[in-house]
């Protein structure tokens, strides 16, 4: 099998042994992170009425000096925790999208929480 679609095959797999166990609601919203090979993408979704309440990127116009990279991370990890306070959410569940929890994705929670989210 060729190592890439292994790879991808692993992060599926994960993703939905994950996603089986938990969902966002309008007050506890679902903070999901995606990756790809230049950005970083953060969403917080409320699985009950189907609507994104809150989103940050790298590819947004205010965080075109980061990218990918742990400075990336943390400024969006701020940013959706500022956007988050905004809509009164203080409290989140963290899907990590079937990604492993280090690096960025971690880098993403911590700034979160040092912003004043809980998890």
């Amino acid at each position: 099998m060729d190592r890439l679609t292994d790879k991808r095959r692993k992060q599926a797999q994960r993703k939905r042994r994950v996603r089986k166990n938990i969902s966002g609601t309008a007050a506890r919203p679902r903070l999901t992170i995606t990756k790809s090979n230049k950005n970083i993408s953060v969403q917080a979704i409320d699985d009950v009425n189907g609507r994104t309440l809150a989103t940050a990127s790298t590819l947004q116009k205010e965080m075109a000096e980061v990218k990918k990279s742990m400075d990336g991370a943390k400024a969006v990890g701020k940013k959706i925790a500022e956007l988050l306070g905004e809509a009164g959410v203080k409290s989140v569940v963290f899907d990590r999208n079937g990604y492993r929890y280090h690096g960025i994705v971690k880098a993403v929670a911590d700034a979160a929480r040092e912003s004043g989210l809980e998890f």
